[in-house]
């Protein structure tokens, strides 16, 4: 970054924001070692014991999510493609957090599993069960490496530190209370980090629209140097029309909101571990229908700042100035000292939470789906609560090397979203036909997946990169991506399904939708039967609100 550049991002911190910041670092690591006295088991270190209410891992839920990646990400789709980000949320995660809360948890859930990977283990056996856990391993280490990047960016533009001193201090202070406290230690953490994320990029939106006038005058400004389109949600996306997302309207339906998401949503342990961390089956099935209603109003403080940043910045994704440095630019220009204090500690927790988020899956899955069943079967629950310490350090220093990766996308948020396709998608596609279709196979449930996995890969690295067909967007390709993956996957699942025998009924008893022990219609425990704790009356209500938030900008 040129030295001239590099200057007008700097923010002139005071003896005051290092104090918030500080103070940020002190709180962090009190309630690492607070959750350390809780921690007696494996159990305890990887799932909290399951003592959680809904509440807690409902916010953990979102805030793992609402990391880094997220704020300079979307804020970098808001600066690049304009309104058109909201579909990311609105039909982008709510219709697959809803489903994950009210149709797969109890499945999840009632078979006790400690892990994702651990139900494809139930359901269909050795083979599809350790390809899942390398999948979800590399992964979640390729993620924690975006945040680490993303993070790197932040404290090199903000404070002037250099990339190796963010990566490494930041990356001390998560391994440091996940060692404390475990699982436990990263959910209360994160429910602190969502207020003070906050407590960040609220006064940061309000500044910056005051500063354009208002939402009028930012979609007049965007209205005439980005045309019309780049301030509506759905304007331009006919098949065969052009607009900057590079997508249309069955792409934006299909390959966002219904293969990536739902392949996210429902089978990234990242987020489905703070589910299985709570209390009982009922705040299991209400933490991430708890978890949609902050998640629908999120665009307001992520993506309308990537939109003023586009206006104060019109050089913005040019030359040096990347998309990723959007929320960077606006903190240096807008934010007076104190604040700027607490937006840096915003980033910085926003940076902790999805790392955390990833570490401690990574762990997790590492310890008792590879480890465990494969290397070191049969040993004392004390030696596996050793190992996933020792497992969660090596996370951290790999995530390190992976955030280099990351460095050489403009845009991290089409990054993720390139993962997710790999990665992701064919999981959802196996899960979602083995709890649902009593006929699949073993054998089809590694094949099916592995097919998947590969299929995305080919279609974006040989077909897209290599320039066989013409795609006009990084984030076009990944939807096309989702929906190649899912379509081979299904193709190959029901091919060798037919050619392999299925496994018997009674060993999937409570694994599939309709067999009488998958928990669908298990009574709600005391204190959980009340009409505003109904699964169904918050998913319903999420959905209805998150289509009601189109309305104003549909066309």
């Amino acid at each position: 970054m040129p030295s001239q550049l590099a200057d007008a991002m700097r923010l002139k911190v005071d003896g005051l924001d290092y104090a918030i910041l500080a103070t940020y670092f002190v709180v962090v690591l009190g309630i690492g070692f607070a959750a350390r006295r809780s921690i007696r088991t494996s159990l305890d270190f990887f799932l909290s014991g399951r003592s959680l209410p809904a509440w807690v891992t409902g916010l953990a839920f979102v805030a793992a999510n609402l990391g880094a990646t997220e704020i300079l990400g979307m804020a970098a789709n808001g600066a690049q493609y304009g309104l058109y980000t909201v579909h990311w949320y609105w039909i982008g995660a709510i219709p697959a957090m809803v489903f994950l809360g009210i149709v797969m948890m109890p499945f999840y859930y009632g078979s006790k599993v400690r892990s994702v990977p651990e139900f494809l283990l139930q359901r269909f056996g050795p083979s599809s069960h350790l390809l899942s856990s390398v999948i979800f391993s590399i992964s979640s280490v390729l993620i924690a490496g975006v945040n680490l990047y993303a993070l790197a960016i932040v404290m090199k533009a903000l404070l002037g530190w250099s990339l190796w001193l963010s990566i490494v201090v930041a990356a001390a202070f998560v391994l440091a209370y996940i060692l404390a406290g475990g699982l436990s230690s990263a959910i209360y953490n994160e429910v602190l980090q969502f207020f003070v994320i906050l407590a960040a990029l609220i006064p940061l939106t309000v500044v910056g629209l005051k500063r354009v006038g208002g939402w009028g005058g930012l979609s007049d400004s965007l209205n005439e140097s980005h045309g019309h389109d780049f301030t509506t949600a759905w304007g331009g996306t006919g098949i065969g029309s052009s607009n900057p997302l590079g997508a249309n309207w069955l792409t934006i339906v299909l390959g966002l909101g219904f293969v990536m998401s739902f392949g996210y949503w429902t089978t990234n342990f990242a987020e489905v571990q703070r589910a299985l961390s709570a209390k009982n089956l009922s705040a299991a099935r209400r933490t991430p229908l708890i978890a949609a209603f902050p998640k629908i109003f999120i665009p307001a403080v992520v993506v309308i700042p990537g939109l003023i940043a586009a206006v104060v910045e019109p050089n913005l994704g040019k030359g040096d100035l990347q998309y990723n440095d959007a929320v960077p630019l606006l903190m240096g220009q807008l934010l007076p000292n104190g604040v700027l204090g607490i937006a840096v500690t915003g980033l910085l927790a926003a940076f902790m939470a999805g790392m955390a988020a990833n570490i401690s899956s990574f762990n997790t899955v590492f310890t008792t789906d590879i480890w465990q069943p494969y290397i070191k079967p049969r040993m004392a629950d004390a030696y596996y609560l050793k190992v996933g310490r020792v497992v969660t350090v090596a996370g951290v220093l790999i995530g390190i090397g992976t955030a280099f990766i990351a460095s050489s996308f403009t845009n991290i948020m089409a990054y993720l979203q390139t993962l997710f396709s790999f990665f992701n998608v064919p999981l959802f596609v196996t899960f979602i036909l083995g709890m649902f279709w009593k006929r699949m196979s073993p054998a089809a449930g590694f094949w099916g997946l592995l097919a998947g996995t590969v299929a995305a890969m080919v279609n974006y690295f040989w077909l897209y990169k290599g320039g066989v067909i013409a795609i006009p967007s990084d984030q076009g390709a990944n939807f096309v991506s989702s929906i190649v993956a899912f379509v081979v996957g299904i193709a190959v699942s029901v091919a060798v399904t037919f050619l392999t025998r299925p496994k018997p009924a009674e060993e999937i008893e409570g694994l599939v939708y309709g067999t009488r022990s998958a928990g669908m219609d298990a009574a709600p425990e005391a204190g959980d039967e009340k009409w505003y704790r109904r699964p169904a009356l918050l998913g319903w209500s999420a959905i209805i609100l998150a289509a009601g938030c189109y309305l104003p900008f549909w066309a």
